[in-house]
């Protein structure tokens, strides 16, 4: 009774965490400002928050040093993914933005069998074409009906894809030099890494970092707590009580929702091939993430 009544409230924790999340885009296109200046407070104010939780709790924010090169390689690797992904988002939308950069999942894998020695699986060699073709379906074969700004928003989307993954594996690498460490230690640094580098991008591009509206730093405040801080809290504490093959059928909701939110609150019109092309995508994501046995 009581494994049950754990696992139910863990699996409950994981919906709200990627229920959570899929409104981070739409908090992003609603933010009146440049996309590195509004990533570079969400890093900034989640490293802080993030940074006073670890001390609050006794533990080192900095130990070993190759724990430290590792941390600023994914900090450095979590600025581009923001900056590309605030910028996929403005131009062509939270949905398909985030649909694209969840085909980190494919990245990763294809890196793990080029580089890590891992097997080829059969579910990885069936969810990459379909992942592409549902692509296709959604932004079309014919990229001389789109404009300059939409093009980029997709090429923006998979630079988003990439640069997540390059976070992913630098955040390996230092869960594997210290894999007894604190998970919220390694995201305070890297936010407090990443924001330095957002910060330096926006005064390289001369962008100004004034906050328009008290509206605007609503939105920002609130894109900085589910996005970096509440979301992944809901979803690392439920990890170990869930199912693995559940995890990523729920983990889903991410992307299914915030493309959904994108046609509700931003009413982007969508055709049915689209929406079967954007369902063909997710399904290619959900495979991509299965392990054989």
């Amino acid at each position: 009774m009581q494994s049950t009544r754990v696992h139910r409230l863990a699996t409950a924790r994981l919906v709200a965490g990627a229920v959570t999340l899929s409104f981070a885009p739409v908090l992003v296109k609603l933010i009146d400002m440049p996309a590195t200046v509004s990533a570079f407070y969400r890093t900034l104010a989640g490293g802080i928050i993030l940074t006073a939780l670890v001390w609050g709790r006794g533990h080192k924010l900095i130990s070993g040093r190759s724990t430290l090169v590792a941390l600023i390689g994914a900090g450095v690797m979590f600025a581009a993914d923001l900056a590309v992904w605030h910028r996929s988002i403005l131009s062509i939308g939270p949905g398909l933005a985030t649909l694209l950069g969840n085909f980190q999942v494919f990245a990763m894998a294809l890196v793990g069998v080029c580089f890590f020695g891992e097997r080829l699986r059969w579910q990885l060699a069936v969810s990459i074409p379909m992942a592409i073709t549902g692509l296709a379906m959604i932004v079309g074969l014919d990229w001389s009906v789109f404009d300059d700004r939409y093009r980029w928003g997709v090429l923006f989307g998979l630079m988003t894809a990439a640069a997540y993954t390059g976070y992913l594996l630098f955040l390996r690498q230092a869960r594997m030099a210290e894999p007894d460490s604190a998970p919220i230690r390694d995201l305070a640094v890297t936010s407090l890494v990443s924001a330095a580098c957002l910060g330096l991008g926006g005064l390289a591009e001369g962008s100004g970092f004034a906050i328009p509206s008290l509206a605007d730093a609503g939105w920002l405040m609130g894109y900085t707590v589910s996005a970096q801080i509440l979301g992944w809290v809901l979803i690392s504490s439920s990890l170990a009580h869930v199912p693995a093959s559940r995890v990523g059928l729920i983990l889903l909701l991410q992307p299914a929702l915030a493309f959904g939110w994108d046609v509700l609150f931003f009413a982007r019109s969508i055709t049915a091939v689209e929406a079967a092309g954007a369902g063909l995508a997710l399904f290619a994501i959900f495979l991509g993430t299965k392990r054989g046995a």
